[in-house]
């Protein structure tokens, strides 16, 4: 057989295909790579908008606490008619006290010229009079400012509050010096790196040390370094995003997202610098999953292409291998539909189990309720009994009326037991209902029935002022009572080793939202973030009061009412608020 010589340009022709597919691969890749950078960022940005407005309101906060305490301290009588030695002594023991409970830096007390009369920190006389802080105060409003202390190295936010004469002048002006190095210390090092500029452009607070007092000069986009050296840097916008190129140190990312905001309460500017790193690992990922995609595709092609040359083999290989893949497929999909159906069965196995526990925590708190159950029941009964007995030998003796006033009160008493019996049946059954109109009166009031014979065992005091009118909210009647019945014998357990055992139960109608408060006089909530948290109990092992699934079990109660419950310390004592919507009967019409 004679063969037949191919002409170079025949040879080089698929060369040049595969070359011209392999660098639109390329042009593709880096499309790809660029429009999900570009979309990664945007995401990015939202997140580290988020993370500043989280740090700027955490830095708000801090510093707010130093605010209050000036405007409350500056009206102290202290700090009146300092004339003598004795009441400046007195004044400074006052601001010591002051600083020491606050963590204040320093406080400090001038009078109308600006001189120190009294302060936390003895020294020598010294003025304030030309501190903007100080002017501000003297018009009779709060002053802020910021800047060194002591030495040029510690920072201080500054608030100065005027303390008034009767009438109505200022009288002299409190400074409250707050460290700002001791505000940072709780939050140093946290990710992303946020930093706070003054109005000179320097940095006055961040988490990372190593960019205090690092400052920007007018119009620049950075911010260099103190001494003046050289500290490399670069800025991109990619897709209307501001991307920093640095080299400023191991504890910072060397391609930064950058966002900025204004504070103008504090005086300040918030910026934050978010690492871009993973955002462009998945960019890369993207771009060589597209890459990877079209060359699989462009290699089916170029075998198919040459497979064309032997066609019966080829369709022999061809058929063996669709037939290989439908069977994965085939096999891939039966193996999906059995995760579907194992999925399925996971999740209504998970909402058994949730609904098993809701109803376990209402069997609980009912068999921690049944000995006072029982002798609110065998009360009535007695009494019944009595009565009945009573009203027999009256009935011998002709005393008509007094046998009707014996059926009477068997009646009541008789009344009392279907009422107390139908409350625990409504407890006890494990309810389905939907979110309905609710009146949260009736709900509190069944909730203190039920538990109204353990509090008298316990001689716990129960303080309740119902409205007078009902209170509709949208929940579920039954777990709504498991909600308020888990609050009560909560509060009750907190006070079992207490001399003050009252609870105290208010509504809030007031608003959108109603808030009911339970609150006790017990030792307080010792881990607040476990609070909510399923099995964690301060009770000993073993306990018979419990598991510690009740407030965990009220949380998703109330939750899927779209409500919200919370618990926070007080002075003496804890108070569990819960939040719920109130009834709209428009809105429930128009759905």
């Amino acid at each position: 057989m004679i063969g037949v010589p191919l002409k170079p340009s025949r040879l080089r022709r698929p060369n040049r295909i595969v070359a011209a597919f392999l660098l639109g691969v390329g042009v593709l890749m880096a499309g790809v790579w660029h429009n999900g950078y570009r979309q990664a960022l945007e995401q990015l940005a939202r997140r580290a908008e988020a993370d500043l407005a989280l740090a700027s309101d955490r830095l708000s906060s801090q510093l707010q606490i130093y605010q209050e305490i000036a405007v409350m301290t500056a009206d102290h009588p202290a700090l009146q008619h300092l004339t003598t030695p004795g009441r400046i002594e007195a004044a400074n023991r006052v601001l010591r006290r002051v600083a020491d409970k606050s963590g204040a830096r320093d406080v400090l007390f001038a009078d109308t010229s600006g001189r120190v009369m009294a302060g936390a920190t003895e020294g020598e006389t010294r003025s304030i009079a030309g501190t903007p802080y100080f002017r501000r105060a003297m018009n009779g409003a709060l002053g802020t400012g910021i800047g060194p202390y002591g030495t040029d190295t510690d920072r201080a936010y500054f608030y100065a509050a005027p303390t008034f004469e009767y009438t109505g002048g200022v009288s002299g002006v409190l400074v409250f010096v707050a460290d700002v190095e001791l505000i940072e210390r709780g939050w140093r090092g946290d990710t992303p790196a946020v930093f706070f500029t003054d109005s000179a452009g320097e940095v006055f607070i961040s988490n990372r040390s190593e960019l205090l007092f690092w400052r920007r000069a007018p119009g620049q986009v950075g911010i260099s370094r103190p001494s003046g050296g050289d500290s490399a840097f670069d800025v991109s916008l990619i897709g209307g995003q501001e991307v920093w190129h640095l080299g400023w140190g191991p504890y910072l990312p060397e391609r930064a997202l950058h966002l900025s905001r204004d504070l103008p309460v504090l005086g300040l500017g918030g910026e934050v610098l978010v690492d871009v790193a993973p955002v462009r690992r998945m960019a890369w990922l993207q771009a060589f999953a597209v890459g990877g995609i079209c060359l699989a595709f462009g290699a089916l092609l170029y075998l198919a292409g040459e497979r064309r040359r032997n066609l019966a083999r080829a369709n022999a290989v061809l058929e063996a291998r669709v037939s290989e893949r439908t069977a994965e497929l085939s096999e891939a999909n039966r193996h999906l539909r059995e995760e579907v159906i194992v999925r399925q069965e996971a999740e209504a196995a998970l909402k058994q189990a949730q609904a098993d526990l809701v109803q376990a925590g209402k069997l609980s708190a009912l068999g921690q309720m049944s000995a006072g159950i029982s002798h609110e029941l065998n009360q009535p009964l007695m009494a019944i009994r009595s009565f009945a007995d009573n009203g027999s030998q009256f009935l011998d003796r002709g005393r008509t009326d007094v046998v009707a006033e014996n059926l009477g009160r068997i009646s009541m008493m008789a009344a009392r037991m279907a009422r107390i019996i139908r409350n625990l049946r409504a407890f006890a059954r494990n309810e389905s209902e939907p979110v309905s109109r609710v009146d949260l009166v009736q709900v509190v009031a069944s909730a203190i029935e039920m538990t109204e014979a353990r509090l008298r065992s316990d001689a716990v005091t129960l303080e309740w002022d119902a409205p007078p009118l009902p209170v509709y909210v949208r929940g579920g009647e039954v777990r709504l009572g498991q909600v308020v019945v888990n609050l009560i014998t909560n509060a009750a357990d907190a006070m079992a080793r207490g001399d003050r055992r009252r609870i105290a139960i208010t509504l809030d109608d007031g608003g959108d939202r109603v808030r009911l408060k339970v609150r006790d006089h017990g030792p307080g909530i010792a881990a607040p973030e476990k609070l909510f948290e399923p099995f964690y109990t301060t009770k000993a092992v073993g306990s018979s009061e419990g598991m510690g699934l009740g407030l965990s079990i009220s949380y998703g109660l109330v939750q899927s009412f779209g409500g919200d419950i919370r618990g926070e310390n007080l002075d003496d004592g804890a108070v569990f608020t819960v939040t719920l919507d109130r009834w709209d009967d428009s809105a429930e019409a128009a759905a």
